[in-house]
């Protein structure tokens, strides 16, 4: 408590009340700094901070200012770079080989557009630099650490402490070196002598004794400082912690195929126990809950080659695609309920499946020899099945997998698992035979807690053997009946168990699937990248029917058509029909030589046939088929494509004239229905008779005259038609809207749709109709065709069309439903969205896939700019108009057609034949973005409300239509003024000004939109200020902040303030941020101004508080001038002064909001390449130089951190007290022999010592704080913010600001800085290894034990005189004799410390553990080395500005009290932790400044020079040579100077003397060889300086030395008797007398 009233002392009794109202009034006592300081000089038009001031105008003002450099960095932040913008075509990533088109070509207009937006590239604007701005180029980790490479080390004493092994070596090497010293007399002068002679000095400084000018050594001590110095500031600031900084703006994802989750399945061996003939397998998925096939399936072929040519004659060369074993399946809703179903089938053959799996059931493998007779028959019988009924198949057995039982045991299981899958008898539930029931009961829970669980991303793989399989029963084949049997397989009484099995081995290996696995093919048999051999066998990927939509763009071609007959009913057919089976084929005509060979292959055949056949159940007249028929459809398909089903009975025995396969029966499925495909659910009629002539094109339910049907025509055939198709949307109200674009396209009428034939007269009003009921389409499709949906959309827009020789606007419409559709995908997919609201996939359609059409009819993809494809038009037409505003036709129309993207040359070439071509060729196209901003800005009610909800949206499409517009009408060159017409500007305008109205007056009542809008709004100015008119974009912006401040300032609502801090945060993210502020403009001073100049007009009114310079006052002040040069910064800086105001306290939650803004835009700037040129980086500073009046009006509220040094147990002491971490003088006073007190009364002072940091910080005193302080972090930010300024300004420029500043402005300045010493000290790193940490443990604990009673006794002797004290010592050590502890501290005062500094230890200590048990030693070496180095520039920043301050105060009257200032904050430096870099150039500037002001230190600043004693006597003592040298120099030079004001240094000699033994008494770790060195060192200044020589100064110096050395070697001796009172006591009193003495030779 002693050391805080003595820091208390130091204050000077001016109250800090009295100070701040001193101080207010001399700033103006408002919230901008020097407001009334140049009141005569401003004029009258000052426009409040609240408010924005009329912007520069941009382009004006660079036509009018041409660039004074010619080329260079500079040169280039004076405006934009010509490449700034471009729009690059990249050709799409393709999955596959060969690109996936229609074989056929493209016939058809719609399956024309859909290929080419499934194959032409991606239109991306690509702004150059944007990932230079704030928005992409945040400070992040990993950037940071690439920035901090490189760094050096830096030394600081704090680190080297605590490593006791070394300490005690040097005690030992003491020790042998001073041998002597027991030979003389203990402790004699002469000893003492002998040991100072032995020393070693450290090395001298060169040159110091040189007489040279100060200017000179000013200079080569600037030179010297600013050598290798980091070139970041910020590069060493650890980055703000903000979750997501709001201008952050992610580059969306390409849009690509969508898969699930994937998983491998290899099929590796099927073993029966008998082999007689082959068996065909097939694997899918189901999910038992959604009652639905969630894959298509995968058929493979396990059976041996000699089993195989059983076959021999039905089957061609199998096609390698068909001999794949393992395949990837695809799941998107992964669950509990996903079951892998396998089914087996075999050749058709007499009998009924139990009969044909009886010999499997019955024999067994053991037994073969035994039965081998009856073996040989059955594979007789098999080979002629084999021969004549090859070409059919029958059911033959199943069993299922329960998916996620594999994934979690395989999951739960160490290495690779191998998995039994068995259901036998014994088992409790149908689980794997590796793990106990229990792992099968869990899994069963745990198939019942829904979808939490389920990923299958991370498994282990897992081996699987099952033996198990049920045989089919011929009447349960639907899927329902599968449904049962899977729900009840997941009971534990499972029905399944009690029937009997057909043991069988099949071994599957499941894992997840690689990334890009090697030789695959998609479900179209396209090779997948990598395919690097055609020859080996591939791996197929399945195709997933998901079980729940969806919603994922198309991206690639496809078109499949899956055919699953279900049932057929011939109850009631008369005639033989029992083994029936239906032939399965896609016809484009009526002759049986129509049939297409686009049906998929199943396993081991050609890759495609012209028919399929479904498997045969024995005498079945009413069979279920389980049959899946793939279908390649043809791109177009015509009114003669359909399917054809032909039913055939079977014959089994082979009679004499009964033909193998008789027709029974046959129906078909038309393909299209009136333009649209059929697929769905149908139950068709079945004639007898081959159906006549031209059948195909109706449906069978159409009963044709003179035909025989089963059942009087009823429905007897169930079957299913999926169709998984990219061309056909499956939705009627898009197949009609893409019909009516086409048919205007095609120019045919009438147009036939569904049952309407619509004539060219009211093709309006349908088409119009169509476009409005596209709200009313499915969800799935619409994002399905999203892409060429809103092509479409865009291209109506932009080209009219002509209907019947009118011009048909379609704008309104086509704007109200983008409107609606965009919002419906919002609202129904609002998992897929950034921060921002924006969806991912519109997003992703504006950045890859959004063009302008192009507009040259004839040449759909122009080649343009040497891409390859061109950017390709949204599928042009002819019977489009294409220029709606004739009157404002752009004076660069005729450009080159090749080129034209957005205006096309309209002299079209060739004669106008119909009166369509002659409208045509009279008018133009409109342009998008144009239309766009009219549609908007004239839309009411809930279009309006549509379009705001998404305004991103169509904010982002305008922009990138105007970059296409200019990009390819070769505009980006041309003058921004001239680049639109008035009339979009006009439009724009309103919009900006309508939705700010719109932020301002529902921020209350919907704050999620209006911070969208805001965002939105945000980003669009940002946009528009790459390629639109600036100073248009700046009153956009002031427009914007007038509507905002009237509102702010009405309801002083800080949720508006937040929302304009972001949208500024946002706009000023622009990667040009620094050239929209024209940091070259004429506010800057003449290019060197010569500092005589300002001296000289200074030195006449010791500071002129008239300002000589306007320039210079604009600034560094909020000056109007400066706000409308500078615009941007102008309002950054703005509102930092008026939220960090102190009487705006409704502002206060906004302070850290506000700093993040400032820190973020010089954080990026410091690391920006383009400013990394120091003259450019002036520049860049400049233009926030007001900043630092900003910072010293916040210094009443800025965190205290002096105070929280002191709370960290620096109790105002000495650098050398630190141990662990943050080292506590209290504990030093415990663990030392003589506490501070003592050693004061010893030294015969009072404790008022110059121990205490001298504190000029007194406006911060805590009880008298102004209005709320600022966080700590929010401070540390502010002040790294000032630190950059100051390191980039220009010197000239700051140094012409000092001379204007007040005495009381330039102290505030300097309290600022002595705040930002301690703000950024250094915390003592210390990585301890464990060894040495517990030697040192040890080492403190001893000494506490044995100094405990001498401690007491000593106290005693010297502070005896009074009574209560003795008294109040005493009884303490009763009490601690008492205490069990037993430990060793002299007060009760003490003993208060010391509980709340050891419970401080403790805790840091704990807090220390379990940090560290986070981070590696590698991590916390790499943060010591950044703050290292962060706290040494910090420091050199804060000598930097002081050498500046005083060059400037130099030569004025008022200089004292500036340099007092100075001083302290050097002082204070050096009483922090300081690196030996940063101290050597420390006391450089303060061997220059003493001797430029010697009498500053000796007649003024007394206490200062006590002060300054102390710290370089510290310093002297320190362990690293350099801080040695430097501080012995200073020390040496101190004397000198001292000497010759007055031929004596009494001054200087009493104050080390004192300062030795405050020393010597508090400093824990004190060694005193190195002091001992340091003396050497100032005796050998002393004998080579020849020009004192003949004075009695080096005898002095000699005296003096000698004494210190005396002093020093008592305290050595002290400490080693330690444990021997009475020699203890011997020795005090000869060091006390010895203290005596040299102060009465000092007086």
């Amino acid at each position: 408590m002693a050391e805080r009233r003595a820091f208390a002392q130091k204050i000077s009794r001016t109250v800090a009340a009295e100070v701040r109202k001193q101080i207010a009034g001399q700033y103006g006592g408002s919230p901008q700094l020097f407001k009334n300081l140049n009141a005569g000089t401003l004029t009258s038009n000052t426009v409040p901070l609240t408010e924005a001031v009329e912007p520069v105008d941009f382009e004006e003002y660079l036509i009018t200012h041409p660039p004074i450099v010619e080329s260079g960095p500079l040169r280039d932040l004076i405006e934009f770079p010509p490449d700034d913008i471009e729009v690059i075509y990249t050709p799409r990533e393709c999955r596959t080989v060969v690109q996936a088109i229609p074989e056929e070509g493209d016939t058809d207009p719609h399956v024309r557009d859909c290929v080419r937006s499934y194959t032409e590239d991606w239109a991306i604007v690509n702004r150059k630099y944007h990932k230079l701005g704030t928005g992409f180029n945040p400070n992040s980790l990993d950037k940071q650490k690439e920035r901090q490479k490189g760094l050096p080390k830096q030394v600081f004493e704090a680190d080297e402490l605590p490593d006791s092994s070394g300490y005690q070596d040097d005690q030992d090497d003491l020790k042998r070196r001073s041998m002597s010293i027991d030979d003389t007399p203990r402790g004699s002068w002469a000893c003492s002598i002998f040991d100072l002679k032995n020393s070693l000095p450290d090395s001298l400084l060169p040159h110091l004794l040189d007489r040279a000018p100060n200017e000179e050594i000013d200079r080569h001590n600037e030179d010297q400082r600013k050598t290798n110095r980091h070139r970041e500031l910020f590069a060493l600031h650890p980055a703000l912690d903000e979750e997501d900084p709001i201008e952050r703006h992610c580059v969306p994802d390409v849009p690509k195929e969508h898969f699930g989750q994937r998983l491998l399945v290899k099929c590796l061996s099927l073993k029966f126990e008998i082999e007689i003939e082959p068996i065909f397998a097939s694997l899918a998925l189901y999910d038992v809950k959604e009652k639905k096939k969630i894959s298509e399936n995968f058929f493979f072929d396990l059976n041996s080659e000699q089993t195989k040519a059983m076959l021999r004659p039905h089957i061609q060369t199998a096609a390698i695609s068909t001999l794949a074993r393992s395949a990837i399946f695809s799941i998107t809703y992964p669950s509990q309920d996903v079951f892998l179903v396998i089914k087996l089938e075999k050749v058709l053959q007499q009998g009924d499946i139990g009969e044909c799996a009886e010999p499997y059931m019955v024999f067994k493998e053991s037994d073969a020899n035994k039965n081998k007779e009856k073996l040989e028959k059955l594979r007789s019988q098999s080979e002629q099945f084999c021969q004549r009924l090859g070409r059919y198949r029958m059911p033959f057995a199943w069993t299922a997998i329960h998916l996620m039982n594999i994934v979690n045991s395989a999951g739960s299981l160490e290495r690779d698992t191998e998995l039994e899958m068995s259901l036998s008898e014994r088992k409790g539930s149908w689980s794997e035979r590796r793990n106990s029931s229990i792992m099968g009961r869990r899994s069963l829970e745990r198939t019942t807690s829904g979808d939490e669980s389920c990923s299958l991303t991370g498994f282990r793989p897992a081996t699987l053997t099952i033996t198990n399989f049920f045989k089919q029963e011929g009447d349960r084949l639907s899927d329902e009946d599968l449904y049962k049997f899977l729900a009840d397989m997941r009971r534990p009484s499972s029905v399944l168990r009690r029937l009997r099995p057909i043991t069988a081995q099949l071994k599957l290996d499941i894992s997840p699937a690689p990334e890009n696995p090697h030789y695959c093919l998609t479900p179209d048999l396209l090779q997948v990248k990598p395919y690097p051999d055609s020859r080996v066998r591939p791996t197929r990927d399945i195709l997933e029917f998901p079980a729940r939509d969806v919603y994922v763009p198309n991206t690639t071609y496809r078109n499949l058509l899956y055919v699953n007959p279900q049932s057929l009913n011939f109850a009631n057919r008369q005639g033989s029909a029992r083994n029936i089976t239906v032939k399965v084929q896609f016809m484009n005509g009526e002759d049986p030589n129509n049939a297409m060979q686009v049906i998929f292959g199943k396993s081991s055949c050609a890759d495609f046939y012209k028919e399929a056949y479904t498997s045969v159940v024995y005498h079945n007249r009413s069979p279920d088929f389980h049959d899946e028929i793939k279908i390649k459809l043809p791109a177009s398909l015509s009114d003669h494509h359909h399917i054809l089903f032909t039913f055939y009975h079977v014959s089994c025995q082979q009679k004499q004239n009964t033909l193998l396969e008789t027709p029974v029966g046959y129906t078909w499925i038309p393909m299209l229905q009136n333009g649209r495909l059929r697929t769905g659910h149908f139950c068709l009629p079945v004639s007898l008779e081959k159906p006549p002539q031209s059948y195909s094109v109706l449906s069978p339910d159409v009963p044709l005259p003179g035909m025989k049907w089963v059942d009087n025509h009823r429905g007897v055939f169930n079957v299913e038609v999926v169709a998984v198709s990219t061309i056909h949307t499956q939705d009627q109200y898009l197949d009609k809207f893409f019909a009516l674009v086409h048919a205007l396209d095609e120019h045919m009428f009438p147009v036939r749709i569904g049952d309407m034939r619509i004539m060219e007269n009211n093709l309006e009003t349908e088409l119009k109709s169509s476009i409005a009921a596209l709200n009313s389409s499915q969800l799935e499709p619409v994002v399905r065709f999203l892409h060429l949906l809103l092509d479409k959309l865009v291209l109506l827009v932009v080209r009219p069309p002509v209907i019947a020789g009118q011009i048909v606007n379609l704008g309104q419409s086509s704007f109200e439903v983008m409107a609606a559709i965009v919002n419906r995908l919002h609202k129904y997919l609002d998992t897929s969205q950034d921060m921002h609201g924006r969806n991912s996939l519109l997003s992703s359609y504006i950045h890859y896939v959004f063009r302008l059409p192009s507009t040259d009819p004839n040449s759909p993809s122009p080649d343009v700019k040497s891409t390859s494809t061109g950017p390709g038009g949204l599928g042009g037409s002819v019977h489009y108009a294409t220029m709606a505003r004739s009157a404002v036709r752009p004076a660069s129309l005729n450009l080159n057609r090749s080129r034209s993207l957005s205006n096309s040359n309209p002299d079209i070439s060739g004669t106008p034949t119909s009166p369509d071509d002659e409208v045509r060729a009279i008018i133009g196209s409109k342009l998008f973005h144009e239309e766009l901003a009219l549609q908007w800005v004239v839309s009411s009610g809930s279009v309006r409300e549509g379009a705001l909800q998404q305004a991103w949206f169509f904010f982002e499409l305008m922009v990138k239509s105007i970059i296409h517009h200019l990009y390819f009408a070769e505009r980006l060159e041309s003058p921004r003024k001239n680049r639109f017409p008035e009339r979009f500007m006009d439009d724009i305008t309103a919009l900006v000004s309508t939705i700010a109205g719109d932020i301002v007056s529902r921020f209350q009542k919907d704050l999620e939109l209006v911070e969208r809008l805001n965002t939105s709004l945000a980003f669009f100015l940002n946009d528009l200020l790459s390629v639109m008119d600036r100073g248009f974009v700046f009153t956009l912006i002031k427009a914007y902040w007038k509507q905002v401040s009237t509102k702010v300032y009405a309801l002083q609502n800080p949720t508006l303030e937040s929302l304009r801090l972001d949208f500024l945060r946002i706009v000023c993210s622009h990667e040009h941020y620094v050239t929209l502020n024209l940091p070259c403009s004429l506010l800057t001073p003449p290019a060197s101004p010569s500092p005589s100049v300002s001296s000289a007009t200074s030195q006449s009114s010791g500071f002129s508080t008239h300002v000589q310079d306007q320039k210079i006052a604009n600034m560094f002040e909020l000056s109007v001038p400066f706000r409308e040069q500078h615009f941007m910064a102008g309002l950054v800086l703005s509102e930092l002064s008026v939220i960090l105001d102190p009487d705006n306290e409704g502002m206060f939650g906004l302070h850290k909001k506000v700093v993040s803004v400032v820190h973020n835009l010089l954080s990026s700037h410091d690391s920006d390449p383009r400013y990394a040129d120091s003259e450019v980086k002036a520049r860049v500073a400049m233009l926030y130089l007001p900043l630092i009046g900003i910072v010293m009006e916040t210094l009443p509220q800025l965190h205290d951190f002096t105070e929280s040094l002191n709370q960290w147990g620096r109790s105002g002491g000495v650098q050398g007290t630190t141990v662990c971490s943050n080292g506590d003088d209290a504990e030093a006073e415990g663990n030392n022999m003589i506490n501070q007190t003592v050693a004061m009364a010893i030294a015969g002072t009072t404790t008022t010592s110059p121990m205490s940091r001298p504190s000029s910080f007194l406006l911060n005193s805590q009880a008298n704080r102004q209005h709320g302080s600022f966080s700590a972090e929010s401070s540390r930010s502010l002040l790294i913010c000032l630190l950059w300024v100051l390191k980039n300004a220009d010197e000239l420029v700051l140094q012409k600001w000092f001379t204007d500043l007040s005495v009381s402005q330039l102290n505030r300045l300097l309290d600022l800085l002595y705040l930002c010493v301690s703000c950024f000290e250094y915390k003592a790193h210390v990585v301890f290894t464990m060894q040495g940490k517990k030697a040192f443990e040890r080492m403190n604990s001893l000494t506490f034990k044995k100094s405990k009673d001498m401690k007491a006794k000593l106290e005693e002797a010297i502070l005896g005189s009074i009574g209560a004290r003795q008294e109040m010592v005493r009884r303490s050590r009763g009490q601690l004799e008492r205490s069990p502890s037993g430990s060793a501290f002299g007060s009760q005062e003490n003993l208060r410390w010391r509980k709340d500094m050891t419970h401080w230890r403790q805790n840091s200590e704990r807090l220390d553990k379990s940090h560290r048990s986070h981070r590696t030693r590698a991590e916390l070496e790499h943060e010591a080395l950044i703050d290292g180095n962060l706290a040494t520039e910090a420091n050199l920043i804060i000598l930097d500005t002081l050498e500046i301050i005083v060059q400037t105060v130099s030569v004025t009257e008022s200089k004292e009290s500036i340099l007092g200032g100075v001083l302290k904050v050097l002082l204070h430096s050096m009483a922090c932790n300081q690196s030996a870099l940063y101290l050597q150039h420390c006391f450089a500037t303060q061997r220059a400044l003493v001797s430029k002001f010697p009498e500053l230190l000796f007649e003024e600043e007394t206490e200062q020079c006590a002060d300054l004693c102390l710290r370089l006597l510290r310093s002297c003592s320190s362990s690293i040579s350099t801080i040695r040298a430097h501080a012995s120099a200073s020390l040496y030079l101190l004397m000198r100077q001292n000497f010759e004001i007055g031929n004596n240094f009494a001054r200087v000699k009493m104050q080390v003397t004192m300062s030795l033994s405050s020393l010597v008494g508090t400093s824990q770790n004190f060694n005193e060889e190195f002091l001992r060195r340091s003396l050497k060192t100032i005796l050998t200044y002393a004998e080579e300086d020849l020009e004192l020589r003949e004075t009695t100064f080096p005898d002095q110096v000699q005296d003096l030395v000698f004494n210190l050395h005396m002093i020093l070697s008592d305290t050595v001796k002290m400490k080693e008797h330690q444990e021997d009172p009475e020699m203890l006591i011997d020795l005090m009193y000869r060091y006390c007398t010895k203290l005596m003495n040299v102060q009465e030779n000092q007086f």
